[in-house]
């Protein structure tokens, strides 16, 4: 039996955890509590969840005391009503799959691949088989799964696979993966830091005016849609986002939009604020960004073109291009068509 085969037999035999969305809970602080950290006294009635992620929590404004959010270090009084949106516990066998891969680049260190659209990252309550980890566990057998404080919404404590960074479902575009716990703590880093580019390009509704600028706005969770993220939000977190005009049509533009913040849905979200949602993105865009005229917009037209940084250990410099996938390429063709010469 080869070393892959032995990797993934044993796989096949882990029990990994997983987190499904339960209904809201309620806690009353009593004179026993009084005094302790926010952070602290939910981890006291939540003994299962790290204290990492129950600050996570709060600052995404899933924790809020009297209604309102605050920060993990405030201090909890008598009588003080905390809301927790937390999660319980699954217990899900991740299983390998021969699912296929576009690698971009590899060596012993790292993967670079251009996840096709339609393609869940990590398994989760609806999508607990043909993710990308099922994938990866297949083709590469285990892969570095500690560290803390991956960006873009890659979780800390949960099966990670070697993930760095995240897309949504039907974003499409390059990512890196680590191979390596090395090459894992160091990527993570880089993202943290802010030293990785990410650029992307998307097709939004609406003709933009202006060649290029910069939207500068905090995102977090919706005050009232708790599945959406949005700049009304009562837990904001810094967003910055720069785009440039690549082509226009007719009611549509092709833009380059590079992200200096790794929040989940930014794109999406900031394009939106702008008033120029991502075709095919009801989430953000409702109905009227589904088709132009006649034509259909199979998915949300966003692509992650281009990804810089530097190898976890040599500490080169390196860019990775992944063309968009052909359904974007066709909308983009078609679009032109219809604009005319």
């Amino acid at each position: 039996m080869s070393r892959l085969e032995k990797e993934s037999a044993a796989l096949n035999s882990r029990a990994l955890s997983f987190l499904s969305l339960m209904p809201q809970k309620t806690l009353i602080v009593t004179d026993s509590h009084t005094g302790k950290r926010l952070d602290m006294f939910i981890q006291h009635h939540e003994a299962y969840s790290s204290r990492n992620r129950i600050q996570t929590l709060i600052k995404d404004g899933l924790a809020l005391v009297n209604g309102k959010p605050e920060k993990p270090s405030y201090k909890v009084r008598a009588g003080d009503t905390v809301t927790l949106e937390l999660a319980e516990r699954k217990i899900r066998e991740v299983l390998p799959e021969n699912i296929p891969l576009h690698i971009v680049f590899e060596d012993d260190h790292m993967v670079v691949l251009n996840k096709p659209p339609g393609l869940v990252v990590h398994p989760a309550p609806g999508n607990y088989t043909g993710t990308l980890v099922n994938a990866l566990l297949y083709h590469y057998g285990s892969l570095p799964s500690s560290g803390k404080g991956a960006a873009e919404g890659a979780g800390s404590e949960r099966e990670r696979a070697g993930i760095v960074h995240r897309l949504d479902k039907d974003t499409s575009g390059v990512m890196v993966v680590a191979r390596t716990e090395q090459a894992l703590k160091a990527l993570t880093k880089q993202f943290k830091d802010r030293v990785v580019q990410k650029k992307y390009i998307a097709l939004v509704s609406g003709v933009i005016k202006k060649g290029s600028g910069t939207i500068d706005a905090a995102i977090g969770r919706h005050v009232k849609e708790r599945k959406k993220i949005s700049v009304h939000t009562a837990s904001p977190r810094e967003a910055v986002s720069l785009f440039k005009v690549k082509e226009r049509f007719k009611k549509a533009t092709l833009v380059e939009v590079e992200i200096k913040t790794g929040r989940t849905h930014q794109i999406r979200v900031h394009m939106a604020h702008l008033g120029y949602p991502v075709l095919g993105d009801r989430v953000y865009g409702g109905a009227k960004v589904a088709k132009i005229g006649s034509m259909e917009i199979p998915r949300q037209m966003l692509h992650a073109e281009s990804l810089s940084l530097l190898h976890p250990v040599t500490g080169t410099s390196l860019t990775f291009i992944a063309p968009p996938p052909q359904d974007m390429s066709q909308v983009i063709e078609q679009l032109r068509q219809a604009s005319g010469p």
